[in-house]
């Protein structure tokens, strides 16, 4: 069997740097919100024909200093361009630009601002939404592990379960601080839908394992709480990696290969589900132990 339980001060050490890192980038860098939060600007159009390539167009705008350009496809002809807020002037300047690409419709122009009042209210939004989702899951997680109330209660599942989600949260965040700040990479609302993801992917790793340790604590009678997680912990060890593994073969053919709209979303991805991944195996289940250890040290003082 693989010593998890053994090396586990080690794991923990390069979590707490990691996640540590993470934060201090987080602070000193700040994130760099995309107009969905911030307010911005918005353009559409139709071409006559077929709509240009989204790396042809952002290349036509380079040289007016947008910063980031989402640009969507709206139909088979039509073309949404999301940026931040710009003056008169730079619209009809965009404008020009893209009428070298292709032969424009008349009158399907559509120019129009994004106040930050919108963004305000996705923001706070998207805090409440995060709010009842670790609320749920800490409930779920204690109600579904009552049974094996000993030697930690269920709620502990749940705490070390939030620890390890808020491990496989903040070490992305932190990335994409660095990102925005030396790459001007924004965070959107499809990256916030990454995040969420890796939310359940996090939770459904965790909980696999915690699972393995129900069924052994229920079904074998083993010396030490310390043997019973290290067990569970080897024989999930193969399903967890297979998973994760397949689902991230895909998320990098995505990430290379589907395109600039794509591309930091599956980043996002990417990041979330390898280290929940890890924190599964190398953080959340092993903090039980841990836990056991400090509640039996401060009784015996």
């Amino acid at each position: 069997m693989i010593p998890f339980i053994k090396h586990r001060r080690i794991f923990y050490i390069i979590s707490v740097t990691l996640v540590g890192s993470a934060v201090v980038s987080i602070f000193v860098f700040g994130l760099n919100l995309g107009i969905d939060f911030t307010g911005g600007s918005l353009l559409s159009l139709t071409y006559q024909e077929q709509v240009p390539p989204s790396g042809e167009i952002r290349e036509s705008l380079k040289e007016l200093e947008l910063g980031e350009v989402v640009v969507q496809s709206l139909g088979e002809r039509g073309v949404l361009l999301k940026m931040k807020e710009i003056s008169e002037e730079t619209h009809q300047k965009i404008l020009v630009e893209l009428r070298k690409l292709g032969e424009v419709e008349e009158g399907s122009e559509s120019f129009q601002s994004i106040g930050p009042v919108i963004g305000r209210e996705l923001t706070q939004k998207t805090k409440i939404v995060v709010s009842l989702a670790l609320l749920a899951i800490l409930l779920y997680i204690a109600f579904s592990f009552r049974r094996i109330s000993r030697p930690v209660k269920s709620y502990v599942y749940g705490l070390t379960s939030l620890l390890a989600l808020f491990h496989d949260v903040l070490i992305p965040l932190g990335v994409f601080a660095v990102l925005g700040r030396f790459y001007g990479i924004e965070i959107t609302i499809p990256i916030i839908t990454a995040f969420l993801t890796i939310f359940g992917y996090s939770i459904n790793d965790s909980v696999v394992v915690f699972d393995r340790v129900r069924e052994n604590l229920l079904r074998l009678r083993e010396p030490t709480f310390d043997l019973t997680v290290e067990r569970s912990l080897n024989q999930t060890l193969t399903r967890s990696l297979n998973t994760s593994l397949t689902t991230l073969f895909v998320l990098f053919a995505i990430f290379l290969f589907g395109g600039e709209t794509l591309k930091y979303f599956s980043l996002a991805l990417i990041l979330g589900i390898g280290l929940g991944t890890y924190s599964s195996l190398f953080l959340a289940t092993p903090l039980l132990v841990s836990f056991l250890r400090f509640k039996e040290r401060r009784y015996r003082k």
